[in-house]
């Protein structure tokens, strides 16, 4: 208690305060500043070279622009944060070496707790190992429309441990890699929309399928969707014996994520012209019966006309 109220205790902590800010500060001051320009530098170039395989995909022609697109994009944002887990790993490092803080036993002891922890944190691991394959064999891309474990929606976020998905409502959801058990990418180099087409029994089953085809000529012969569309329409043919309707199955194969908007475009344009055909959209008949050991019931309607007075 003494040395902590004698003047002379307070001047040489004083002074070993100054000596430290002259010596030290300025040098943890270079560590922050470097590890900023470091930072921006590397981001800098890391989105050159994310331009330059950009317009590299654009100029070959053999290449999907859009698919390479999410390609680069995923595996240039992975490597990104890498690189900046890497960088303030090192710069805390240097830090605490600079307050004095001997790291050699701390990294010697952050190794062997770190083991320890490896053994209990099995899952964690799992999680890298999976999404590391995942990006390996390019499963699944950022602004991919994919299904995982049931729930559907875009792909916002692909990271080593997690995936985040956007579903239509706007909810978000969070699915760690090593606990996907199915993963279905609905925009995988192509996409397709398949169409069940009912019509009535009384129908022409050829002719219902000529106004199809018609329709799809249309469709990809018109100036926006033509570029959205990669084949004509495939007519399968008559594929189901419905309650009340022929339902005849057809395909588009569009570009990735277009199959929804090109569906919908085929749709309202095959009911304009079922319209005009007088082709009839059936909906399901029901029978009333009584008893077991009576007729069906039968509605009968009069129509008389009306004299002319």
């Amino acid at each position: 208690m003494e040395n902590l109220v004698s003047s002379e205790f307070w001047q040489r902590l004083f002074s070993s305060l100054m000596d430290w800010i002259i010596i030290e500060l300025p040098g943890i001051f270079i560590l922050a500043l470097v590890l900023v320009l470091l930072t921006r530098g590397i981001n800098m170039g890391i989105n050159q070279f994310k331009k330059v395989l950009l317009r590299r995909a654009e100029q070959d022609e053999k290449v999907d622009s859009l698919e390479a697109a999410k390609r680069i994009n995923t595996l240039t944002d992975i490597l990104m944060a890498v690189v900046k887990v890497t960088l303030y790993t090192v710069f805390i490092i240097m830090l605490m070496s600079k307050f004095g803080v001997d790291v050699g036993p701390l990294l010697a002891s952050a190794g062997i707790i770190g083991l320890a922890v490896g053994f209990g944190a099995q899952e964690l691991v799992r999680d890298y190992i999976s999404g590391f394959f995942m990006l390996l064999e390019d499963q699944i891309r950022t602004g991919d429309v994919a299904i995982i474990n049931g729930t559907g929606g875009l792909v916002e976020r692909i990271e080593l441990r997690t995936i985040t998905l956007r579903d239509l409502s706007g909810v978000t959801h969070v699915f760690q890699n090593g606990k996907i058990s199915t993963l279905a990418n609905m925009t995988k180099d192509w996409s397709a929309m398949v169409f069940d087409i009912g019509v009535a029994y009384k129908e022409d089953v050829d002719e219902v399928m000529k106004v199809m085809a018609e329709v799809g000529d249309d469709l990809i012969n018109d100036e926006v969707f033509k570029l959205k569309i990669l084949e004509p329409l495939e007519i399968s043919g008559l594929n189901e014996f419905g309650n009340s309707a022929l339902v005849i199955r057809a395909r588009l194969k569009t570009r990735p994520g277009e199959q929804w908007t090109v569906g919908r475009e085929f749709r309202r344009r095959l009911k304009i012209a079922f319209d005009k055909q007088g082709i009839e959209i059936p909906f399901p008949h029901t029978t009333v019966y009584w008893g077991d050991e009576i007729n069906p019931l039968k509605l009968q309607v009069d129509r008389g006309e009306k004299e002319m007075s």
